[in-house]
């Protein structure tokens, strides 16, 4: 589980920059890593958890995150129900893929 969400965090602050055309942002940040990660196996299951668990859109935000950690607390802390659901489908996309890729 640890791998997993050391993995998550760092291949977010490398999908900010990626585009969105190429093979799935968090995949592609997760073979750039310079961390352990770059296991084609573990990054394209992390990526398939992430598309069956986030919307593209999701995706796109969370990745923005890690870039800005601040804003994660903002969406945790927040009162609004658009904020509440995504950050419940954060948590569950994250121990889905620490279950299914870890």
């Amino acid at each position: 589980m640890r791998l997993v969400t050391s993995f998550l965090c760092a291949a977010a602050l490398w999908a900010v920059n990626v585009p969105a055309v190429q093979a799935g942002a968090i995949e592609q940040a997760c073979r750039n890593s310079e961390r352990a990660y770059q296991k084609a196996g573990l990054c394209s299951c992390i990526q398939k958890v992430a598309n069956k668990s986030l919307t593209r859109a999701e995706r796109s935000t969370v990745s923005k995150w890690f870039a800005n950690p601040h804003q994660a607390q903002v969406v945790r802390q927040s009162d609004r129900r658009q904020d509440e659901q995504l950050w419940e489908r954060y948590k569950a996309f994250g121990e889905t893929a620490a279950r299914a890729c870890g």
